[in-house]
């Protein structure tokens, strides 16, 4: 088992050409697998969690990825949204794209990688991005499929946006969201939506959950008790149209970010947010002993 880990940042294009900002945490020693970590809604890759997980599993033995999709806004300048352009640009194919190419890039050997298994985790909305993208990877028999998935607080569905907000977005031409950690009051353009009704099937995240469950990827649900911001039946729901097939592992109390501030001290400091790090990687590890014994 390593005892230590390295960083190092990477840059890939994304979607649109646009930049993907990523940083690779690697192991002291032979890796045990890969880890791909992508962040939720107004998420980044140092906020909160992200970078707890990622030198979590690099100690244990994984190389741990973690980056910014290319339309999230965020650059190396954390205290804002520099790029607020990008962001209400944003939509699901993007950040799908976004996935695509970290993971084919993975697979080739242009990123740092440690090998079988592949394991997503997404948080919030990366939840969901890893969902579409897997269901849209197995359609289209992609080889750079990832080998598992973790969702976190994740969401049953690409929007929650009504018939009254709908028309008011398209009237509009965009929606407003105020950010609580810069004060930025960001636009999401109505793209977003639009894409949504041009394709409802892509995005229909239940049917992808379905998708995945058949294809039998292994697949842990985790979900916050006290998540006031996407409530558990979420995470029901998901483990639902997976047919009983995807693990959900309630956390007692944790919320939305299960407990962990942002920015997050360089050790865990909260119960929650060590139960999801270390239920990830026994998942991870799960994953990666049933490889062996199958010989892959």
């Amino acid at each position: 088992m390593s005892v230590g880990a390295t960083e190092r940042p990477w840059e890939l294009a994304g979607a649109a050409g646009e930049t993907i900002l990523g940083d690779v945490h690697r192991p002291v020693g032979e890796a045990r697998g890969t880890l791909l970590i992508c962040h939720g809604f107004m998420g980044y890759k140092d906020y909160g969690l992200m970078p707890l997980l990622a030198d979590a599993a690099a100690k244990r033995g994984w190389v741990a990825h973690r980056f910014n999709f290319s339309h999230s806004g965020m650059t190396h300048r954390l205290e804002t949204f520099e790029r607020d352009d990008l962001f209400a640009r944003d939509t699901w194919r993007k950040q799908a794209i976004d996935l695509r190419t970290v993971l084919a890039a993975l697979r080739s050997g242009e990123l740092d990688g440690g090998g079988r298994p592949v394991v997503v985790f997404g948080h919030s909305r990366g939840g969901v991005t890893a969902l579409l993208t897997t269901r849209w990877m197995l359609d289209e028999n992609d080889p750079a499929l990832p080998d598992a998935l973790v969702t976190a607080a994740s969401p049953s569905a690409s929007h929650r946006v009504n018939q009254e907000q709908a028309e008011a977005l398209r009237e509009a031409g965009y929606l407003e969201r105020k950010s609580g950690r810069t004060g930025q009051t960001l636009k999401i353009d109505r793209r977003w939506l639009d894409e949504q009704h041009d394709d409802p099937d892509w995005h229909a995240v239940l049917t992808a959950a379905g998708r995945v469950a058949v294809a039998e990827l292994p697949w842990l649900i985790l979900h916050g008790s006290g998540d006031d911001t996407v409530p558990l039946a979420d995470g029901e729901a998901l483990r639902e149209a997976s047919g009983g097939r995807a693990e959900l592992r309630v956390v007692d109390g944790a919320s939305h970010t299960f407990d962990c501030p942002n920015p997050a001290p360089r050790e865990v400091t909260t119960v929650n947010t060590r139960r999801l790090i270390e239920a990830t990687l026994a998942f991870a590890g799960e994953v990666r002993d049933r490889s062996v014994s199958a010989g892959e």
